[in-house]
C-alpha cells in the first residue's frame, strides 16, 4: 500500500488532479441561515437572499478525523500527510491537529503557509512521491518542503471582501486605502504581505507577472516549476495571466487552471486572480500529472 495525502477543498485541486494522485479532499463549509453547504459537494447560491449573509467555516475535527481514519485505512497503515491551509487564514489546521493527535503518529498534518492552489501544488508533489513508494517520514518531509517553497501572489479587484471578512493579517496597511485600489498580495510561509497598490487592473496583472517572474529567477527552466493560475468570476484575468507567464517562462510551462472557489472566492471577492508557483529541487519530482 501506499502513504495517502490529504488536503481541504480550498486547495483547488480539481477532481480528474485529485483522483489521478489519490489525494482525500475534505470539504470546508459556506453558511446561509440554518443552511451549510460544502464546497465541492454542495451547489453554493452565487449569493444571498435579502436579509441573509454567506460566511465560511473550517472543517470540523470531527469530518477531518474520518477523512484521516478512512485514509489512513486505504493506506494499510502505511500513513497519511494532511496539507492544509495556512492555521492564520482559517481553523481548520488546529482542527485537523486534533484530528491527527486522536488517531496517533501514522496521521501527520502539516500547515500549507497558504492558500489556493499553493496548497494544491504541495499535495501533489506529496503524493507524486507517495505513490512511488516513499516512506512516512518521506512523504512528510516533502510536503513540508514544498510548502516552504510555495507561494501565491493574488490580485484582488476590490478590498470591500477583505476588510469584511477580516483575513488580512499583515497586510492591513491597505485597510485605509481607497476602494478603488488594486492590491497585489503574496501568500507564503505563512505571511501575508501587501506587495502592490495601484489603480489601473491591466497594470496590476502586468505587476503581477513581474513580481512572480522575479521571485522564481529570470531564466528558470521551465521544467523546474509548476504554476497555477486561480480566478473568482474573473476568467479573462485568469486568461491573461496565463498568457504572460507562458510568455516569460516559456510556451511549454505546466500551468494548472482553476477557480478560488466559494470560501476563498467569498473573502477575495469577485473580479480577484492570482498565480500560485511550486519550484522543485530535482528532476524525479518534475513527473508532470
Amino acid at each position: 500500500m501506499t502513504v495517502i495525502v490529504v488536503t481541504d477543498s480550498t486547495a483547488g485541486l480539481s477532481a480528474e488532479l485529485a483522483q489521478a494522485h489519490d489525494i482525500r479532499v475534505v470539504p470546508l463549509h459556506i453558511l446561509m441561515g440554518l443552511e451549510d453547504f460544502r464546497e465541492g459537494v454542495d451547489e453554493i447560491p452565487a449569493q444571498a437572499p435579502k436579509g441573509e449573509t454567506l460566511t465560511s467555516s473550517g472543517a470540523s475535527p470531527g469530518e477531518l478525523e474520518r477523512a484521516y481514519t478512512a485514509a489512513l485505512a486505504d493506506s494499510g497503515g502505511d500513513g497519511v500527510v494532511a496539507v492544509h491551509m495556512s492555521r492564520h487564514l482559517s481553523g481548520t489546521w488546529d482542527a485537523a491537529r486534533q484530528a491527527a493527535e486522536s488517531l496517533g503518529p501514522d496521521v501527520r498534518v502539516v500547515d500549507s503557509g497558504a492558500a489556493g492552489m499553493a496548497i494544491g501544488l504541495a499535495a501533489v508533489s506529496a503524493a507524486r512521491l507517495a505513490t512511488g513508494g516513499a516512506k512516512l517520514d518521506e512523504v512528510y518531509q516533502c510536503a513540508l518542503e514544498a510548502c516552504e517553497r510555495a507561494f501565491s501572489m493574488v490580485y484582488i479587484h476590490r478590498v470591500e471582501s477583505l476588510r469584511k471578512g477580516g483575513r488580512i493579517g499583515t497586510a492591513a496597511a491597505f485597510l485605509s486605502t481607497a476602494l478603488s485600489m488594486r492590491p497585489l498580495l503574496r501568500l507564503g510561509g505563512g505571511n501575508l504581505e501587501l506587495r502592490e497598490k495601484t489603480r489601473i487592473p491591466s497594470k496590476a496583472l502586468a505587476k503581477l507577472v513581474d513580481l512572480v517572474v522575479a521571485e522564481i529567477g529570470e531564466g528558470i527552466d521551465p521544467q523546474d516549476v509548476e504554476l497555477a493560475v486561480q480566478h473568482w468570476h474573473a476568467p479573462d484575468r485568469a486568461t491573461l495571466l496565463e498568457q504572460e507567464i507562458r510568455n516569460r517562462i516559456g510556451a511549454d510551462t505546466q500551468v494548472f487552471r482553476g477557480e478560488f472557489g466559494p470560501v476563498l472566492g467569498l473573502h477575495l471577492g469577485a473580479g480577484s486572480a492570482g498565480v500560485s508557483v511550486l519550484t522543485r529541487t530535482d528532476k524525479k519530482d518534475s513527473e508532470t500529472a
